[in-house]
């Protein structure tokens, strides 16, 4: 079973308009000055005293989110992330605030709100830069809440259990590799993807032989027919395919049978489910 945690961190960049060859702290240093500028904007008549001391929690509050990230204490960043959002929900460091956050969501465990932090942001800013990250961090969270901690733990069968969040994960994570395959984080979905793959074709084909049993042979040929055809190049290929060919029999279909049998020597001829 595929893993959930990620291959490598999935932790989100600064933003690109904030990106120079500066290390991390440089980097960090200039979200915080941002921070700052709008804080003494938003301050308005206020003397210059309340102005430095507000500057001063703010900036030592984005350093205390930073570290606790790195801490791996994921609820205080949170708390931390959700005041500054709160506060400043137009800026334009907002949307950085809001990977972060998505971030510290997921890796708390919070796949839910990990789930709605990265459909909004998807929804409110369609053309950043960093839409391949939101899409990553909402396909992993689909991925893990579609695997119990029984599953995760005993390797489980879950050949039985309609898969819905599984086909969100496809979904998103589908999404992130075919409008950007050069993302970062492409090779890690595209991995995820093949996983999901097989697991949501095998589904497929369990309900198309619940219905094979039951002489529902029309609705067990859709149900291979779409195993086979949305879940292109899954390993339950062949077996797809020999669900058609019972289906096609038990409706007296025997032409179709016998083309979809040629289909199955043509294409799987060493496969064992092709021998039978």
């Amino acid at each position: 079973m595929m893993k959930s945690d990620c291959s490598f961190n999935p932790r989100p960049q600064v933003n690109s308009a904030l990106h120079s060859s500066d290390g991390p702290r440089q980097r960090i240093a200039r979200v915080v000055m941002m921070l700052a500028v709008a804080i003494l904007l938003s301050a308005g008549c206020a003397g210059q005293n309340e102005e430095f001391d507000l500057t001063k929690n703010i900036t030592d509050a984005y350093k205390d989110a930073q570290q606790a990230v790195d801490n791996g204490n994921y609820r205080k960043a949170i708390s931390i992330f959700e005041a500054l959002q709160a506060r400043f929900p137009f800026s334009e460091f907002a949307t950085q605030i809001q990977l972060e956050l998505t971030y510290a969501y997921y890796k708390d465990g919070r796949e839910e709100q990990a789930i709605d932090a990265a459909d909004t942001f998807l929804r409110e800013n369609p053309t950043h830069p960093r839409v391949d990250y939101a899409l990553y961090i909402q396909g992993l969270a689909y991925f893990d809440r579609g695997q119990s901690l029984l599953e995760r733990l005993f390797r489980k069968n879950i050949n039985n259990r309609p898969p819905r969040d599984g086909q969100r994960a496809f979904s998103s994570l589908g999404r992130l590799v075919e409008r950007y395959p050069a993302s970062a984080y492409a090779a890690d979905a595209q991995q995820r993807l093949v996983y999901l793959k097989n697991r949501l074709a095998a589904y497929e084909n369990t309900v198309a032989r619940f219905y094979i049993e039951r002489d529902a042979f029309v609705a067990a040929l859709n149900r291979a027919k779409t195993a086979l055809e949305t879940y292109h190049g899954a390993e339950s290929g062949a077996e797809s395919l020999q669900i058609m060919i019972t289906a096609y029999e038990g409706l007296g279909m025997l032409g179709l049978a016998e083309d979809t049998r040629r289909v199955l020597e043509k294409n799987f001829s060493d496969d064992p489910v092709a021998q039978n």
